[in-house]
């Protein structure tokens, strides 16, 4: 049988999608922007993210309001270094922390521990340092695992050893991963922390190490974003770097500000209301 084009009101029922870039504590800022889609009533319903992105998209997925992730962090759960990390004294680990704190968080905070039990559609983006290739988790009732995975730093915490392979960060290899948004869903909302911007002038080592990884995030962001018909970028990266977690509740507000820009500048995303 011949297959018939999709009519307009099936792709107008295909939920809406929601991808969220890793970028550490510049992720506070997807916070922000989820409470400003959700009170012009455009509500995802499917979501994909990378480090931090997996965290919020995660919390997000499981029922989890913009206001009680804020609370989160202010009751001090989620916004130090020191909260997130117990620190290793052996130098020759995979990383300064291991996941005991990420993990206990998550399964504090979503006890059940497993992806068929979120409220909605949650896929994780994690990167295989032993295949060299980046992996979407989506089922299973190890969530913490790959939340605490797709969230590691490397060299920052240790690489997470699961069924005999290693994972890290997924922005390592895949910082916007919309990827398995594509067949899902009509639209794809595309939130990224790290947009790409050449550098006026690096004065420092760190600040070449830092563009570096940027402009290498950058391209492995270029699919992902290709598959976004909406992409907001709140501009976090002008004042405040991916460790800067002590100022969480002006990252959350540049998102949020950001994001009401963006809609006011691109009114037909309002279409999208749920």
């Amino acid at each position: 049988m011949e297959n018939l084009p999709e009519n307009k009101e099936t792709k107008r029922n295909k939920p809406l999608g929601l991808c969220l870039s890793g970028g550490g504590a510049l992720g506070f800022a997807h916070i922000g922007v989820l409470q400003a889609l959700l009170e012009n009533g455009i509500v995802p319903e499917i979501v994909s993210g990378s480090s931090m992105g997996a965290i919020v998209g995660t919390l997000y997925a499981a029922g989890v309001s913009p206001t009680e992730m804020m609370q989160i962090i202010e009751d001090g759960r989620l916004y130090r270094v020191t909260k997130l990390m117990t620190f290793k004294p052996a130098f020759w680990k995979s990383g300064w922390s291991d996941h005991s704190t990420v993990l206990s968080l998550i399964r504090e905070i979503i006890p059940h521990n497993n992806f068929k039990k979120l409220q909605k559609k949650m896929f994780i983006c994690v990167s295989n340092l032993s295949t060299a290739q980046w992996e979407i988790k989506s089922c299973g009732n190890n969530l913490s695992n790959w939340v605490s995975a797709s969230a590691s730093i490397p060299g920052v915490f240790e690489a997470h050893e699961i069924s005999g392979m290693l994972y890290v960060d997924g922005g390592l290899l895949n910082n916007l991963p919309a990827q398995p948004l594509k067949e899902l869903c009509n639209t794809i909302i595309g939130v990224d922390v790290l947009p790409y911007t050449a550098p006026a002038q690096l004065k420092k080592p760190i600040d070449a190490i830092a563009h570096s990884i940027r402009a290498v995030q950058s391209r492995n962001s270029a699919e992902g974003r290709s598959l976004c018909k909406y992409i907001i970028e709140p501009q976090v990266l002008k004042n405040f770097n991916e460790f800067r977690f002590d100022a969480y509740q002006r990252i959350y507000a540049q998102g949020y500000k950001d994001t009401m820009d963006y809609i006011k500048n691109n009114p037909k995303i309002l279409r999208l209301k749920s």
